[in-house]
């Protein structure tokens, strides 16, 4: 716990406005204070807690003058290549009969953002989450890409910790779970092609899609984008590449659409 309590410190100590401060430390505490209810709703007994309070730091909670520590960053990097690992294993062997080019797309479909924040709150994984009170404030529009990479953190903590035998488990169960209940689904849903026909078959033109934002370093950038059609916007979206997010923004329209109709 020394890593811990040294960041718990530095929170607690370089902050003037102490209402704020106070705020940051019981966020920073919410892990540790409730770990046996991470712990149940992850399904993984931890052994190292500092690992996985590493894997829960936003880079909006690390982003002050003078601050050095890492955020979730590389776990999220070492947590994509695992998990991209298992869901093809498990598509290898579940599939015997199934060409390479299908393979690819199932697992696409599997491991995409959409997928991976299904995952995230299947296990209510935003409750421990630490972040700056701003991102918290504004986190409607990047919610789900701060989850999924949350979630590919979570993965790498569990893989460092208990090895690639508990990364499998716990990723298996949850993409199983998921396709049981029919929160992620492996058929196409292409969502710009389903808001083009609804806005064609109403005479309502062309959607458009607008990136209205641009944000981190050139390796891992992040767009949002807006959609608008005949001039009102029905959906933002947030992706690691304009096409994702020009999907997530249709779907979000389509979600609009079905609720008012």
């Amino acid at each position: 716990m020394g890593w811990v309590s040294e960041l718990l410190q530095k929170i607690s100590g370089r902050r003037d406005d102490g209402k704020l401060a106070e705020q940051e430390s019981a966020q920073k505490n919410l892990l540790l204070k409730n770990i046996s209810r991470f712990q149940q709703l992850t399904g993984y007994a931890i052994n190292d807690q500092e690992i996985f309070v590493l894997a829960l730091l936003h880079r909006s909670f690390l982003q002050r003058p003078g601050q050095t520590e890492q955020s979730n960053e590389r776990l999220e990097f070492l947590g994509d290549s695992v998990l991209n690992l298992v869901v093809a294993e498990y598509l290898y062997n579940t599939f015997p009969e199934a060409e390479e080019g299908e393979l690819t797309k199932v697992r696409s479909r599997l491991v995409n953002r959409k997928a991976l924040a299904a995952y995230a709150k299947e296990i209510h994984l935003m409750d421990f989450i630490f972040m700056s009170p701003s991102a918290a404030q504004s986190i409607g529009k990047g919610y789900d890409t701060i989850i999924a990479d949350t979630y590919e953190a979570v993965i790498a903590a569990i893989y460092l910790d208990g090895g690639y035998p508990e990364a499998k488990r716990f990723v298996e169960r949850q993409v199983l779970d998921a396709i049981r209940n029919g929160t992620v689904v492996t058929e196409d849903e292409n969502y710009k092609s389903i808001l083009l026909e609804y806005a064609q078959a109403r005479g309502l033109g062309v959607p458009r899609y607008t990136i209205v934002k641009e944000e981190g370093p050139d390796h891992d950038r992040t767009f949002t984008v807006d959609v608008t059609v005949n001039s009102t916007r029905f959906g933002t979206g947030v992706g690691k590449n304009k096409k994702e997010a020009e999907q997530a923004a249709a779907s979000e329209a389509v979600e609009t659409i079905k609720k008012h109709q």
